[in-house]
């Protein structure tokens, strides 16, 4: 038995088996992107690829909105799961889903009413490329609902330990779009409308297919329209909007930087920055989906106001995901001409050799970005929202916008490049600066570069951590944790139940959890005093098991059966189970 903060073991396996899925959510928007610029470039020619440049800052609007909901939701809902408030959890679900709907519907009558209309000006000014780009908007009208419903939908499967569902949903959506630009564009010849209802349908497969697992009443979280507390919606917005912030700058940035090269490169400057954008946008997917898994850790976190954890979901950010970034972006820099080919095969044309160029530099910004993102969203999780409005800002539209207005008279399309790169080193100093500026020092630690709250959590002294591989490890920690309570003046009849309690609980796992699989387990234990109380806490990677179920079980041939289940019950203040992305988590009080 060893003596170790919560999740020491557990936070860097747990990030990383939670990554490959998170990933695959953020690709498939991404995907679909660029089976349809393929298409755009390959079948319809340079002018598909206009469109669908012109249509960036729409998207990006919608994934902003997307986003802004995705995150104040997952981050109240983790917060409400670390604190056990299943009802409120049920709420925000609910709640998500109600908003998300308006916002879907809303967008998708707009735009409808501005292409059927001709009022798109304000985002295609050529007059000629105007009519395709109204075709293709019109199609890509049908498809906004879902995409933003499905978006809320992994999130809250993530929560639910779901994740194969996502990866199944992603499937399918990516085929049935790469079928349908066979059938609409190729086959039909049905040019940009083709490649937007294409689009528009997969994404409609993958909600079905998101929506069912929460259809069939398998699902903890489940839609209710009784005794909703609607102002709670106004909080997930609160929570969210700073985290999406900068995407929704990055449409102003669009559209500004799209100005900007028309005026001075040509219509040829924004097909290689559409090109750039979309084929990079595949590998953002990685940056993205390390995101979405430290928000769920940090958020839960906070919640639990477990300070370790939060510390140790940073350290795996910086000095693990990082790394990964950096190699990502050699290979995508060395792999320069390849990904323009894919594109444009002609090395005469102008939109080649800005393309090549584009994929050398723009990829040196991403492993700076992942830094600015993680702490981003630190910053809306622990509530640090000065901090999150000024990145949002410089790096949604300021730096990029800035920098490539600076620089476009002298060295013009490469301006946007070095823009972006230039980003990512401003946001880089501003959170250290920011280290600097609240703690009067420069940091030494990450935990000195977090600046969490001196308050924030239980103190090392009111808390004991404890983890368990054996079974020979079980018979100590009753002692330990009836030491630990005596020590903090607890009297002896509730240190001793607790001990025992911890013991029977723990014991349980490996006797039986253990011996499911063959995978390697582990027990996390927490004891914490606080307000003369005691929270024991205690966490397995072990399959999900509530032991609720077993503790009114007697068998008559055998009647000691679950007996320690059964004891800790009845002693215990209260107990509380919860499978918290594919963790076991009890929580008993005292």
């Amino acid at each position: 038995m060893k003596t170790r903060s919560p999740y020491s073991q557990t936070v860097a396996p747990l990030m990383f088996r939670l990554l490959p899925v998170q990933i695959l959510l953020a690709l498939i928007g991404c995907i679909n992107s660029i089976v349809s610029s393929l298409f755009a470039s390959n079948v319809i020619g340079s002018v598909g690829m206009t469109v669908t440049g012109f249509y960036s800052p729409v998207s990006t609007l919608l994934g902003a909105i997307s986003a802004m909901l995705v995150g104040g939701s997952q981050i109240l809902c983790g917060k409400y799961m670390g604190k056990n408030l299943v009802e409120k959890m049920q709420n925000v679900f609910s709640l998500d889903l109600i908003v998300s709907c308006i916002v879907g519907g809303l967008f998708t009558a707009f735009f409808i009413l501005t292409s059927v209309f001709d009022l798109n000006g304000f985002l295609a000014q050529d007059p000629e490329t105007r009519p395709l780009f109204n075709q293709y908007v019109l199609g890509q009208a049908a498809g906004m609902l879902p995409t933003v419903l499905y978006s809320q939908f992994a999130a809250f499967l993530s929560l639910e330990n779901q994740a194969r569902r996502t990866t199944i949903a992603s499937i399918i959506a990516i085929a049935a779009n790469i079928g349908l630009n066979f059938l609409f564009v190729s086959g039909m010849g049905m040019g940009v409308t083709g490649l937007a209802l294409a689009s528009s349908l997969s994404a409609w497969l993958f909600l079905v297919v998101e929506a069912q697992y929460f259809i069939s009443g398998k699902s903890t979280l489940r839609l209710s329209f009784r005794q909703m507390q609607w102002r709670e919606s106004g909080e997930i917005i609160k929570i969210g909007f700073p985290g999406a912030m900068s995407t929704g700058y990055q449409a102003v940035r669009a559209v500004l930087v799209n100005a900007m090269l028309a005026a001075y490169v040509g219509s040829v400057g924004v097909s290689a920055l559409a090109t750039v954008n979309t084929l990079m946008s595949f590998f953002w997917a990685i940056p993205n989906g390390m995101l979405a898994v430290t928000r769920m850790m940090f958020s839960i976190s906070i919640g639990e106001e477990d300070r370790q954890t939060l510390v140790d979901t940073m350290r795996t950010a910086l000095y693990r995901y990082v790394p990964i970034m950096c190699a990502v972006v050699a290979m995508m820099i060395a792999a320069a001409v390849p990904l323009t080919r894919l594109y444009y095969r002609d090395v005469s044309d102008p939109v080649y050799a800005l393309t090549v160029t584009g994929f050398r530099i723009v990829p040196l910004c991403m492993p700076l970005s992942l830094i600015y993102l993680v702490f981003s969203c630190f910053g809306q999780v622990s509530g640090k929202q000065a901090l999150v409005y000024v990145l949002a800002a410089l790096d949604g539209v300021v730096c990029v916008a800035g920098f490539t207005a600076l620089l476009i008279p002298s060295m013009g399309m490469n301006s946007v490049y070095v823009a972006n790169v230039l980003n990512g080193v401003v946001t880089t100093l501003v959170i250290l600066f920011y280290s600097v500026f609240k703690r009067k020092k420069f940091p030494r630690s990450t935990e000195d570069l977090m600046v969490i709250p001196e308050n924030f959590g239980v103190e090392e002294k009111d808390r004991l951590d404890l983890s368990l591989r054996s079974m020979e490890e079980v018979v100590q920690v009753s002692r330990t944790v009836q030491a630990f309570c005596l020590e903090k003046g607890i009297d002896a009849r509730r240190a001793y139940l607790a001990g025992l309690s911890m013991e029977e609980m723990a014991g349980n796992v490996i006797a039986h959890g253990f011996t499911k699989d063959k995978k390697r387990h582990f027990v996390d234990i927490r004891v914490v005093y606080r307000d003369n109380g005691l929270i024991l806490r205690i966490r397995d990677t072990c399959k999900a098991f509530d032991p609720a179920t077993r503790k009114e079980i007697a068998e008559p041939d055998d009647p000691y059966r679950n007996m320690g289940i059964r004891m800790v019950y009845s002693i215990a203040g209260s107990i509380n189970y919860q499978s918290v992305l594919g963790l076991n988590v009890l929580t008993i009080t005292f």
